[in-house]
């Protein structure tokens, strides 16, 4: 059984928590004090060109100036990486960006205490099915779709309805749906970026100022979007505005009479012990079932999650008493990367593996795990340090 709980305190601070038969799985903050750009479209004005970096600056009108560099400037070459594996020496900043002129961009990784905001021109909107993106021809589907005869079916919907120049991403939401109901999202989304395009064409290249152009919807409109066609079956919220709002999303989206809304009066932290579960999310040191345990710390660059045996003794095999903590590690990793929305790098030390099938039953264990995951994972595997390394993309994060 899943449901969504929507916690406002009375300074109208959010905690948006996803739970399973009871067990916190995905866990979302908005405060007033944070304010979320991700997302947000702009017309930016070009501040600082550093052609030593292939990189720039630009103002949006907020405190600190967003940071661009020649990878999200040029279009993007592949539907799978986007311009990863570009050579990038070929392409000059100076040809697509100069001091003081608008560029249209939208945020895409939210400022931190030392660093503003990372933005790129590769513009994008999503809906509750898809995704659509100007200036591309590619057309791609959720990896978690496996189903070739439904992906090529949906392929072909969207291809009939999205116009020259557009491309789109197919949601795994979009599984089983009906023709019209697609056609219907692509359109809602195509009328929203026209309409974003037209206010940049009116921007007087020489007499302007930074200013938005599309907001995001906030934390909670997102998640609700998200996974509301995702077998959810109630939503419990103890605020009156917050309550009506989400009413107001259900009836939009054909789920009133599918999903039971009800409004409690009262910290809904305390269902299920949840300010208990979000309480354990902030531990830097999770034990495992078998005695052993893992820690996880973030730095700027990658977070690093280190794997210990601590009190487990196991049997008197070295490799299966290695094993069986690994394996309950990379388990717990795919949990707590989720619960956490830990995006980014991710290296994991785990207890080290003399025999190469070992590592690889644990990697696919981590994979197998992963798919519980609504966010994109990407397992790469072991390093020559035997340390393993993989990606996930943050579902809302300010960090």
């Amino acid at each position: 059984m899943q449901e969504i709980v929507i916690n406002t305190d009375k300074d109208k601070n959010k905690i948006v928590c996803i739970v399973e038969n009871g067990k916190l799985v995905e866990k979302y903050e908005e405060t007033k004090e944070q304010r979320r750009l991700e997302g947000n479209i702009y017309v930016g004005k070009v501040q600082n060109v550093l052609l030593g970096m292939q990189a720039a600056f630009i103002d949006i009108g907020e405190e600190k100036n967003t940071f661009i560099h020649i990878r999200d400037l040029i279009p993007s070459v592949s539907n799978e990486t986007g311009n990863k594996n570009e050579e990038l020496s070929k392409h000059n900043i100076k040809n697509y960006i100069r001091q003081g002129m608008p560029i249209l961009i939208q945020v895409k990784r939210d400022s931190t205490n030392k660093k503003g905001a990372r933005v790129s021109t590769h513009i994008n909107l999503s809906g509750r099915f898809i995704v659509i993106m100007p200036n591309t021809d590619f057309v791609t589907i959720s990896q978690k779709i496996d189903n070739d005869k439904e992906k090529q079916r949906l392929i072909e919907i969207v291809k009939k309805y999205l116009p020259k120049g557009y491309g789109a991403i197919v949601r795994t939401s979009a599984y089983g749906k009906n023709e019209s109901t697609i056609q219907k999202d692509i359109e809602q989304l195509l009328q929203k970026l026209k309409g974003i395009e037209e206010e940049f064409k009116k921007i007087d290249s020489q007499n302007f100022s930074p200013k938005i152009l599309y907001k995001n919807d906030g934390i909670v409109n997102k998640i609700l979007i998200d996974v509301i066609d995702q077998d959810i079956e109630k939503i419990w919220v103890n605020d009156e505005t917050q309550y009506q709002k989400v009413k107001q999303i259900l009836e939009d989206t054909e789920n009133i009479e599918k999903v039971k809304l009800e409004l409690k009066k009262d910290d809904l932290l305390k269902l299920y012990d949840l300010d208990h579960q979000i309480e354990e999310t902030k531990k830097r040191k999770i034990w495992l079932k078998c005695g052993g345990f893992i820690t996880i710390d973030k730095t700027e660059a990658l977070t690093a999650i280190d794997v210990n045996s601590g009190k487990y003794i196991g049997n008197k095999v070295l490799e299966q008493t290695v094993f069986t903590v690994n394996k309950e590690a990379s388990i717990e990793i795919a949990k707590q990367i989720r619960l956490r929305d830990i995006g980014g790098i991710i290296i994991i030390d785990y207890i080290d593996m003399e025999k190469q099938e070992s590592k690889e039953k644990i990697k696919e264990i981590l994979t197998e795990n992963l798919k519980k995951d609504r966010s994109k994972t990407q397992v790469i595997g072991f390093t020559s340090l035997d340390l393993l390394e993989m990606t996930r993309k943050h579902m809302c994060s300010n960090d």
